[in-house]
């Protein structure tokens, strides 16, 4: 029990030297040591979660530990956020004085409590997401096969409209040889034409017509029948590449952490209970995350605070003695410097004065 306290104690970033003097402090510390200690968990499950949608184009075992190890990554960070945020706030000064300080503090842990509240919404309302999810993966997939078949549709139907062009010539031409032998037959048989049976001029004349009308249906069918063969095999092609464009549609591809984020925003909208739900999940993580701090600021000051601040004020005389004493040496040594640049001054005038009564000798002696 005694490491765990002193890793509860570690987690809330204080002095473990300072604060085993101080038993009253003890479950004070503990508590707020464990507040941050399981918010880092959650903040590193939440990631490990939200990553593991966003690595959804890997493979399963490549995605588990990319998501554990950034999340354990991403958990470290908030733990060591928010243990540093709980450790800069000093129990000094006044209550306002402390909440202008802590105030960024809590703006802070509220961006970090929706970071991490959004991927365990996700975990939570999963089933209602996931169906969610098919109903828009359903929409998003007809819409591209619209897409893709809009593409397609216009040389479809050009081939569609040039195949039915040819196969109508070959049908029109059949009917009117259809009707020429006909006529011919009934010239034959004297019940249609002249209306005189066996009649050979005429009749010979109308069935030369049928003979050379069905000559020109042969000569058509033998011209347009690989012209129709040809645009089925072009009609056939367009048709098996529309059909690979909508198979490349992958049904399974519509996931993803941004996917499921838009599912989530359909399903609050949509529902008014889940919605409640999830702004009540949103605001237990910033009460969990911004629980630390709101203990340090509500607290009352304690022997811990006393002892740090003393400690602190002892290292800050410290500092200003040290400062003085360096003030104090710089000023002797200035003044040394001072005097001995006199010093030298004043050497340097008597050397010159004595220099110029040598030279004033020297001239009157010249002269």
């Amino acid at each position: 029990m005694t490491g765990l306290r002193d890793f509860f104690w570690f987690c809330s970033g204080t002095n473990i030297s300072m604060l085993k003097r101080t038993p009253s402090e003890h479950q004070k510390y503990i508590g707020i040591g464990a507040t941050v200690f399981f918010t880092g968990i959650f903040a590193g499950i939440a990631a490990a979660y939200a990553l593991f949608y966003v690595f959804n184009d890997l493979q399963i075992y490549v995605r588990i530990l990319a998501a554990i190890g950034f999340g354990a990554l991403w958990g470290l960070m908030i733990f060591n956020l928010d243990r540093y945020i709980v450790s800069s706030m000093k129990k000094n000064g006044s209550l306002w004085g402390q909440l202008k300080i802590a105030l960024p503090r809590f703006l802070l842990a509220a961006v970090i409590a929706l970071v991490i509240s959004k991927p365990l919404e996700l975990q939570i309302f999963h089933t209602s997401i996931e169906y969610k999810l098919r109903e828009m993966e359903q929409k998003q997939l007809q819409k591209i096969e619209a897409l893709k078949a809009d593409r397609y549709q216009e040389p479809i139907a050009t081939i569609e409209k040039e195949i039915a062009a040819l196969k109508g010539e070959i049908e029109t031409k059949t009917v009117q040889r259809n009707l020429l032998e006909e006529e011919a037959r009934k010239e034959a048989d004297g019940t249609g034409g002249t209306g005189k049976r066996g009649l050979a001029q005429v009749y010979q004349m109308k069935k030369e017509n049928a003979q050379k009308a069905d000559q020109e249906l042969q000569q058509l069918i033998a011209f347009n029948t690989p012209l129709i063969t040809a645009k089925q095999q072009e009609l056939d092609k367009v048709r098996a590449e529309l059909e690979a464009e909508q198979k490349k549609v992958n049904a399974g591809a519509y996931d993803g952490f941004d996917k499921r984020l838009s599912a989530l925003g359909a399903v609050t909208a949509e529902n008014p209970t889940i919605a409640i739900a999830s702004w009540f999940v949103m605001l237990l993580f910033i009460c969990i995350e911004i629980s630390p701090i709101l203990v340090k600021l509500l607290s009352y000051r304690g022997p811990y605070d006393d002892m740090l601040e003393s400690h602190e004020k002892i290292f800050e005389h410290q500092r200003i003695r040290k400062i003085a004493v360096l003030d104090t040496e710089t000023d002797i040594k200035l003044k040394e410097l001072e005097i001995q640049k006199e010093l030298e001054i004043e050497y340097l005038k008597e050397k010159l004065i004595e220099k110029y009564q040598n030279k004033k000798r020297s001239i009157q002696w010249m002269g």
